[in-house]
């Protein structure tokens, strides 16, 4: 069967086309970025402020309650069989809009609770030593809060990409877009190389915007960046002097 999925992820053919595996790569990369980016511009400036007026905790953590109790698959059949349809979405294909609010929704959790949670626990002496400076608020929480908690917010933003990736690969049960379609049609033609191959290129694809987003993390974080300046490059040590030389040159 290894042979057969190798076989089946090297051929060409496979590739190419509407049905082929790289649109349904794309198909499920633009789905990913798009609901990323979606959540991030809904949910992270309310979880910022809320973080930073140091109240709103009941409704975040309620929020990210709510977000991983309900089922994501079936958010996206109740919006397919529903007013927003399964037709066709430009690039995002079939069911595309029905999965794309469905990934948002699933989005959100991560992101609102990792940015209230990393402004909230910024270090209060911090704060208050800017307010002490004459700092106004917004220069405390774009100068002092928000680099301290950068950290924690890229982490929830790393989390979510993941989370969506993987997720976006059950659009295919309603028919929707990406390469979850690899694996239905697998299953429905009863070729089981097929399917593993699917779960091969989503397995492939989370790890790969797994290094992506820790990388981007790594020299995003003004912290690190600051501490990996601080340490500045190593200096070579000098010629050793012996004590004689020393106390001689004095004389």
């Amino acid at each position: 069967m290894l042979a057969d999925v190798f076989g089946y992820l090297t051929d060409g053919s496979n590739w190419s086309g509407p049905n082929g595996i790289a649109a349904f790569f794309v198909q499920q990369l633009l789905l990913t970025v798009v609901a990323l980016v979606v959540a991030v511009v809904l949910g992270l400036p309310p979880a910022l402020y809320l973080g930073h007026r140091r109240r709103g905790g009941v409704v975040a953590v309620n929020v990210s309650n709510v977000g991983r109790a309900v089922p994501v698959f079936a958010v996206l059949l109740v919006l397919a069989l529903g007013p927003v349809g399964s037709g066709e979405l430009g690039p995002f294909g079939r069911a595309g809009l029905a999965t794309l609010i469905a990934l948002v929704l699933f989005a959100l959790p991560p992101i609102i609770t990792n940015g209230y949670v990393g402004v909230r626990e910024v270090d209060p002496g911090a704060v208050e030593a800017a307010r002490g400076m004459g700092m106004g608020e917004r220069k405390v929480f774009s100068s002092v809060e928000l680099p301290l908690a950068m950290a924690v917010v890229l982490t929830g933003i790393r989390l979510a990409l993941v989370q969506v990736w993987a997720t976006a690969t059950i659009a295919a049960l309603v028919a929707g877009p990406g390469l979850g379609r690899i694996i239905t049609r697998g299953f429905a033609n009863h070729r089981t190389y097929e399917v593993v191959a699917g779960a091969v290129l989503v397995a492939a694809g989370a790890l790969a915007l797994e290094a992506l987003a820790v990388l981007v993390e790594r020299y995003a974080d003004p912290m690190r960046r600051a501490r990996r300046n601080a340490a500045g490059p190593a200096r070579p040590a000098g010629p050793a002097k012996s004590v004689e030389h020393v106390v001689g040159g004095a004389g």
